[in-house]
């Protein structure tokens, strides 16, 4: 369904804008609001965050955001639960990210099970990596995807293995390091995504990590088919920023996302 979806988004000659948003943060009992504005605010998909309290490819904002979702009593399930509300309201993807350990301890089989059920369309997990994968997810379901992370330093080899093994999309970290927002991308890191993304052939190619405005997304635009916004986001509802204004932000990012003649 991702995979089918991101087609569509950029056969319009669009690129994809994945928004990222820790689950239960700033507050529980809204998350679904914000989430569903930012969906209508022009979010082609919708990550959903699963708290963690070790989360190591996360940069301060949003490990300060997890953190305090933890505090406020987030669960895996409570997740489950806005997954559940969302899809009521919208058909767009959804995805979880999570860490192996949340996964690991929940159960595998019952994770992607019961995430399906709540309407997720697929996981990402960080820290899962290749040379784990077949040990570690020993049950798949058709219609959820399990999301791998390609980056700058990964050998073509690697590339091209993770295109094989990966559903829905890769995930290209753009920038070696955590999330986080950075002032913009050097010739070394386009260079590599330019030439990573010519190694992808079964999937379309999402770049993540230091987006975080519309110049971001203009300087690599042409060499990858969707991007991840995510520590941007999460600051401005740090910053007690409404959610108009969230979803203002995501409608200009969404606009820089349409690709013009």
């Amino acid at each position: 369904m991702i995979k089918k979806y991101i087609e569509e988004v950029t056969a319009r000659r669009e690129k994809v804008l994945s928004i990222f948003l820790t689950a239960g943060f700033p507050h529980k009992n809204d998350f679904v609001h914000l989430a569903e504005k930012v969906l209508q605010a022009g979010a082609d998909m919708l990550e959903i965050g699963i708290p963690f309290s070790d989360p190591l490819a996360d940069g301060p904002v949003i490990q300060y955001s997890s953190q305090t979702a933890l505090e406020n009593g987030v669960t895996i399930q409570d997740a489950f639960h806005f997954a559940e509300e969302i899809r009521k309201k919208s058909d767009k993807p959804l995805i979880a990210m999570t860490y192996a350990n949340i996964v690991s301890n929940y159960g595998i089989d019952k994770f992607v099970t019961d995430a399906s059920l709540s309407g997720f369309n697929g996981v990402i997990i960080p820290d899962l990596s290749l040379d784990e994968y077949d040990k570690f997810i020993t049950f798949q379901k058709e219609d959820f995807d399990i999301i791998l992370l390609a980056t700058p330093t990964s050998s073509e080899k690697r590339i091209i293995a993770l295109d094989e093994k990966s559903k829905g999309f890769v995930y290209y970290v753009s920038v070696t390091g955590t999330t986080g927002t950075r002032n913009g991308f050097t010739n070394e890191d386009i260079s590599a995504m330019q030439k990573n993304r010519k190694l992808i052939s079964q999937n379309k190619m999402l770049a993540g990590f230091g987006i975080s405005s519309a110049e971001n997304i203009l300087q690599i635009q042409d060499f990858c088919d969707g991007v991840i916004v995510g520590s941007a986001v999460i600051k401005k509802l740090i910053n007690n920023e409404s959610y108009d204004s969230v979803a203002s932000f995501v409608s200009e990012l969404k606009k820089t996302c349409r690709i013009r003649e």
